[in-house]
């Protein structure tokens, strides 16, 4: 499976369970990818994502085929959390290679020996669940009843385990399984070996760096796996830095975060950071002082992060799910597949984008969730961006959209990220695909959900602000003023805090009233950091104007960071599409 992108010859195979199981009821199928973090609500089960065929649905207790996840790599603690709520699916059905939503199954079953059967079957075979109501698992074959209700059952597929070569293990991987190096390295040693398995690695290889997404608190089980690890003695062997977390560590009590939320973050956090991980708290890891060079094999989470290693700077990582990130750390081994192999971080698809004139910094946001939209599982090489000079916060704001629609862990820009040149020769044996003004309109108002009314609240720094965006922001308010109460609130993270700080952007702006919000994002933040009587929030992040809502029941308005500097000092906003866009 490590050297081919649909892993087992689709000739030859019905269906493999990646996780063993039973289970009968109702089949809720979408042909559409789901991301679980911002899509599912880990208390109820339902389906919150806006854009989702699924919204409003409850997948608790169904068999739930979808292509793959997509989207955020904390997927995996949204599925542990279901599973330890109750109300998790009663088996996940894909056609696609998925890793981040199985991890959660399995660490719900190596540590609290509950489990739901995960399988993958071909696609002739997955698309035919689309038509059927009713679907029951047992002892490897999956059935269903007839359309009329009347009948034998018919066999689906044959489903059987997955069966892969054992891991070659080096004598130190041996030693840590074997509990020599403690406890909580055997555990994650455990993981990691059964995670490389289910790739289908053949061996493990090592990492530099790595950045935990798994700080994240989504319940009580992500926090009991964490201080579990910590308490076990895991410590990590790489240097290692943390995403940004739930809350603003230092100021949540004063902003009037509830203790229910507040404490356990802190235990989270705590837990990572006596693991020896550096509170770097940011969603970020890029903007660091040492970010991963060229060709750098390392493991991070955040799946913004993620495509921008792989693409904007040519590093090397998995997406990695969140828990599994942190076994990395501490085993300092990753499984040799996916983005680390060459023949997998080649394109797939071409995508030509027709020329647009004078764009501004919303363009690249669009076009990364309507590319995401076009390539949900492949990786694409785009082309028609070569005579733009995008800064790596244009990227930042690109690749953050496209990980929010997109499963893939990369893409190519020709002209402009290091390894698209070397696809030039084939690209022209690819699939094509091509997008125009027309397309990217259909996203604005895809994106833009409130369609009229004022703005409560603008919303910034969805990845975390780098300084230079400060600045830029800072600039964008000089010479108007703040005659409105439309509060202006920024999350960054404290390096790129301390860099605008001494440049001055942070004295700047908190003179026009701007706040500042460390350590946590948009993703995470909640009231009453946004009021509770702001019902349309304004942002420039394509990731925030997906995911905002489902994840707090706002509705959105999308647009340039002028737009939203403008919107701060009280002037009249078009709801129409920019005129760049105009046909």
């Amino acid at each position: 499976m490590a050297g081919t992108r649909g892993g087992i010859d689709s000739g030859s195979w019905q269906g493999h369970s990646l996780i063993e199981g039973n289970a009968a009821g109702k089949v809720l199928f979408s042909d559409v990818g789901l991301s679980f973090w911002g899509g599912v609500d880990p208390l109820t089960g339902i389906v919150i994502d806006h854009h989702h065929p699924l919204f409003g649905q409850c997948i608790s207790g169904t068999l739930l085929a979808i292509p793959g996840g997509r989207g955020s790599c904390t997927g995996s603690c949204v599925m542990l959390e279901l599973v330890l709520n109750g109300v998790a699916p009663a088996a996940l059905i894909f056609e696609q290679d998925e890793t981040i939503l199985p991890l959660g199954v399995i660490i719900a079953e190596e540590i609290y020996g509950r489990s739901l059967p995960v399988l993958r079957l071909e696609k002739q075979r997955f698309v035919a669940l689309a038509h059927v109501q009713q679907a029951r698992l047992s002892e490897g074959r999956l059935t269903v009843n007839p359309p009329e209700g009347n009948g034998a059952e018919m066999l689906v597929a044959s489903v059987p385990p997955l069966t892969t070569q054992p891991i070659a293990l080096s004598e130190t991987d041996q030693t840590i399984l074997r509990g020599d190096h403690g406890e909580g390295a055997k555990l994650a040693m455990g993981i990691v070996v059964r995670m490389a398995e289910l790739m289908g690695a053949e061996r493990l290889i090592d990492v530099t760096k790595a950045h935990i997404d798994g700080c994240i608190y989504i319940g009580p089980g992500g926090l009991d796996f964490a201080q579990r690890l910590c308490d076990m003695g895991a410590r990590v062997a790489v240097p290692t830095t943390l995403n940004a977390i739930s809350i603003d560590r230092r100021h949540w009590r004063a902003q009037g975060i509830a203790a229910g939320l507040g404490e356990p973050a802190e235990r989270l956090a705590a837990a990572y950071t006596g693991m020896g991980a550096a509170p770097s708290f940011t969603c970020a890891p890029y903007l660091l002082q040492s970010p991963p060079c060229y060709g750098e094999a390392i493991v991070w989470g955040e799946s913004n992060a993620v495509v921008y290693a792989n693409s904007a700077i040519g590093a090397r990582t998995l997406k990695y799910p969140d828990y599994l990130d942190i076994c990395v750390a501490i085993t300092g081994r990753a499984p040799l597949t996916g983005c680390y192999l060459d023949a997998m971080r080649t394109p797939e698809l071409v995508i030509d984008v027709m020329p647009l004139q004078e764009i501004d910094d919303s363009f690249y946001p669009l076009l990364g969730h309507h590319i995401g939209m076009m390539a949900p599982s492949v990786i694409p090489l785009i082309r028609g961006l070569e005579h733009l000079t995008p800064d790596k916060d244009d990227l930042k704001a690109f690749g953050a959209a496209f990980a929010t629609t997109s499963a893939a862990p990369m893409f190519h820009i020709a002209g402009l990220t290091p390894e698209a040149g070397q696809h030039h020769a084939h690209a022209d044996h690819l699939p094509r695909q091509t997008v125009t003004a027309g397309d990217l309109r259909h996203s604005w108002h895809e994106l833009n959900t409130a369609t009229s009314g004022g703005i409560d609240l603008i919303a910034i720094g969805n990845p975390h602000a780098s300084c230079e965006e400060l600045g830029k922001i800072a600039q964008l308010f000089t010479g108007h003023n703040r005659s409105c109460a439309v509060p202006v609130v920024i999350t960054c993270g404290r390096d790129e805090y301390r860099k605008a700080e001494t440049a001055g952007s942070v004295g700047t702006l908190a003179s026009f009233g701007v706040q500042f919000v460390n350590d946590t994002c948009w993703c995470m933040l909640t009231e009453p950091v946004i009021p509770p009587d702001a019902r349309v929030i304004m942002t420039n992040s394509g990731k925030y104007a997906h995911y905002a809502p489902g994840l707090v029941g706002r509705s959105m308005r999308f647009g340039s960071l002028e737009d939203c500097i403008k919107a701060a000092c009280g002037m009249a906003i078009e709801h129409s599409a920019p005129h760049w866009l105009a046909s």
